[in-house]
């Protein structure tokens, strides 16, 4: 499975582990690479194993899912972060995803479903349910940022807004008529111009301050 979408699950929950991987085994475009028990083995992991994707629970004893996304950002680790929680605790998604997640899903996904956010997140798409997007938003009301704006040229609003609707970099270059290489410079640049720290806040400024299509 050369060009199977490498996934590392991350869960305190022996039982939950082995019901993920029991769901992703059948998918022939998904590969399990290792599993982990706790934030701090699964940075370990994620820096041993390079997987594409992790999937990390976020409440685990010692260091947890929310410390993990930061230290791998530190890490500069390429590993996309889908975190796998239950309902209740939905507001501690919020911490999660502005630590760089790349969105969520519950415990109780369907394993079609789970297996689509996964092909989703690896594509660069950002998962966001509209109330967990709106309370992010909320957090950001003290900071405006509208005068950053004006930094972006024409084209890096076009992909700023295209970012907001949740494309990946190749659809993006499909839609702009650019290449890939060009897409992840004009990514890169509108990042740095808005002090941002990744796609999920560059979507989520676009919709604060109105650069969503």
């Amino acid at each position: 499975m050369a060009d199977a979408i490498k996934v590392l699950l991350v869960d305190d929950h022996q039982v939950v582990r082995r019901g993920l991987r029991t769901f992703l085994e059948v998918q022939d475009d998904i590969e399990v690479v290792g599993e982990a028990a706790d934030g701090a083995e699964g940075v370990e992991r994620a820096e041993e194993l390079r997987p594409d994707v992790i999937l990390m629970d976020v409440k685990m004893p010692g260091m947890d899912g929310v410390e993990a996304l930061r230290r791998l950002r530190e890490l500069d680790n390429p590993a996309r972060v889908l975190i796998v929680t239950s309902f209740t605790e939905q507001r501690t998604v919020v911490p999660a995803l502005r630590a760089g997640a790349a969105g969520y899903v519950y415990k109780d996904v369907d394993p079609d479903a789970l297996a689509g956010a996964i092909r989703s997140v690896h594509a660069g798409h950002i998962l966001l349910q509209p109330e967990v997007a709106g309370a992010l938003l909320s957090q950001e009301e003290g900071n405006s940022g509208q005068g950053r704006a004006g930094a972006l040229t024409e084209r890096e609003r076009e992909v700023l807004g295209l970012i907001a609707d949740g494309r990946s970099n190749r659809e993006i270059a499909r839609a702009l008529v650019l290449s890939e290489k060009t897409v992840k410079t004009h990514v890169s640049n509108i990042l740095m111009k808005l002090d941002l720290a990744d796609r999920t806040q560059a979507a989520l400024w676009a919709v604060r301050h109105g650069v969503a299509g």
